[in-house]
C-alpha cells in the first residue's frame, strides 16, 4: 500500500454563510495527516465538482446547514458520475434527516454526519474507506 495523503475538498454549497463546522473538520483532517483543500463559503455543485477534478480529491466533503442537502448531494453525486469520479467518496455533514441521510446513501453518497459527532469517527471513517479502495485497486492490478 502506498503512503500516499488522502487528499480531501471540503465545501459549503449554497448560500448558507456558516463555515465553523467545516473549518473544524478541515483541522482535525489536516491534524490526522490528509491534503485538506477547503474551498469556502457559496460553492455550486459545477464549482465543487471541478475543483475536486483539479485537485484529483480522494474525498469530497459537503457541509450544509441549510436544509437544501437532498438537492445539493444529489446534484454533486451526478456531476461527480458525470464527471469520471465514481470513486471519489462524497461525504459530508450538517442538518440532516435520519431518512433523508438513508435516501441519500441510495444514491452512492457515503456516510453523513450530524452536530457533535466527535471528529475522530470521521477521521476514522475516511480512513477506513481510503484503505478499503487501495486495496481494491491493487487486487484489480492498479
Amino acid at each position: 500500500m502506498s503512503n500516499k495523503k488522502i487528499r480531501v475538498l471540503i465545501a459549503k454549497p449554497g448560500l448558507d454563510g456558516h463555515d465553523r463546522g467545516a473549518k473544524v473538520i478541515a483541522g482535525a483532517l489536516r491534524d490526522a495527516g490528509m491534503e485538506v483543500i477547503y474551498l469556502g463559503l457559496r460553492q455550486t455543485p459545477e464549482m465543487i465538482v471541478e475543483a475536486a477534478l483539479q485537485e484529483d480529491a480522494d474525498v469530497i466533503g459537503l457541509s450544509i446547514l441549510s436544509g437544501a442537502h437532498m438537492t445539493v448531494f444529489s446534484e454533486v453525486r451526478k456531476l461527480m458520475l458525470k464527471s469520471g469520479l465514481e470513486d471519489v467518496l462524497l461525504t459530508g455533514g450538517g442538518i440532516i434527516a435520519k431518512e433523508d441521510m438513508s435516501e441519500l446513501q441510495k444514491i452512492g453518497v457515503g456516510q453523513l454526519f450530524g452536530p457533535g459527532t466527535n471528529t475522530s469517527e470521521i477521521v476514522e471513517y475516511i480512513e477506513t474507506r481510503f484503505a478499503e479502495k487501495q486495496k481494491r485497486d491493487t487486487a484489480d492490478g492498479e
